[in-house]
Order: structure tokens, then C-alpha cells, then sequence
């Protein structure tokens, strides 16, 4: 497929909302999402709110000790070592286990039928790789974009306009 720097939608993306529009709405970023419901006439209500808080730390708050290698066992004789993971990105990646998995028990439970995730890059990748079976059937589009700052009325125009088929 060739990607085009202007196009907003992806033909997967274009034929899937032509056909379903989402019920289920999640505006993300590494330290703040809320989770909202769409009505048939596009209004948004909100259903819950997550904060995440050790996100926004400094580093040196998050570390307890010194910052080394991680021992790994996947050599032959010698000690093989990970490279360290950065502090910040262990918590961001679990804020997005912690969406995905409400988003997972959603979708199992049959609250949510069409799910639209809109985050920041690079924590939408981060989410949607945590993303569980059910949660990703009923995800009809994922966009790299942080809605986070916008309140619901503004909130709500700026989802129906990223909804909206591209124009030709």
C-alpha cells in the first residue's frame, strides 16, 4: 500500500467507518485517557477517566537505585544482558497495559461494539500492543493523534471531523 503525507484515512480505515461508526471512544496519551461513548447523533459522554501520574515523574523519582543492565538467559555460557529499559517507558507501557486491559474486559463484556483510539505517538504503538483479542476486533481505527487537551464540546467536533471519510 502506498501512504500518502496528506491522506487521513487508509482505504482499511475509509471502508471500515463507512460501514460502522464507533460507540466507544478512547482520547489517550502516556499520562492521561478518557473513555467516551458515541450516540447515534455523535454526541460524546464521558464514561471514565484515567490518570496515570508516575508518567509525568522525573526519572530520578522513579528509580529507587542505580540504573544497570537486566540479566538474561538467553545465551550459550556467557551472561547475556538487556540493554536497560528507560524508567519513563516502563510506566507508559503500564498506563497502556492498564487501558488495554479495561478496553479488553469492554469488549468481552459486550459494552463496546466499535472502538476509535485516538493517542500519541508513540504511545498509540505502545497501546495497541497491548491490545487483547477482543479489544482489537472491535477496533475500527487507530490514529496518532493527542485529543487529550481539548474539553468535550471542542472534543466532540474535533472527533467527528477526524471521522469523516477523506475528501476526493
Amino acid at each position: 500500500m502506498i501512504f500518502m503525507a496528506f491522506a487521513r484515512f487508509s482505504s482499511h480505515d475509509s471502508k471500515r467507518l463507512k460501514t460502522m461508526k464507533p460507540d466507544r471512544i478512547l482520547i489517550a496519551n502516556a499520562t492521561h485517557a478518557r473513555y467516551l461513548a458515541r450516540d447515534t447523533h455523535g454526541a460524546l459522554q464521558l464514561l471514565e477517566t484515567f490518570e496515570h501520574p508516575e508518567s509525568r515523574r522525573k526519572v530520578s523519582e522513579l528509580v529507587h537505585d542505580k540504573m544497570g543492565r537486566e540479566a538474561s538467559d538467553r545465551g550459550y555460557g556467557g551472561a547475556a544482558y538487556q540493554p536497560p529499559t528507560d524508567p519513563k517507558r516502563k510506566e507508559h507501557l503500564r498506563f497502556a497495559q492498564e487501558l488495554s486491559d479495561y478496553l479488553e474486559r469492554e469488549a468481552l463484556e459486550g459494552r463496546c461494539h466499535a472502538l476509535a483510539i485516538f493517542a500519541s505517538d508513540p504511545f498509540l504503538g505502545e497501546l495497541k500492543a497491548e491490545l487483547g483479542e477482543a479489544a482489537r476486533r472491535v477496533l475500527i481505527l487507530a490514529r496518532d493523534l493527542d485529543l487529550t487537551g481539548f474539553e468535550l464540546p471542542e472534543l466532540q467536533q474535533r472527533v467527528k471531523q477526524e471521522l469523516l471519510p477523506p475528501e476526493r
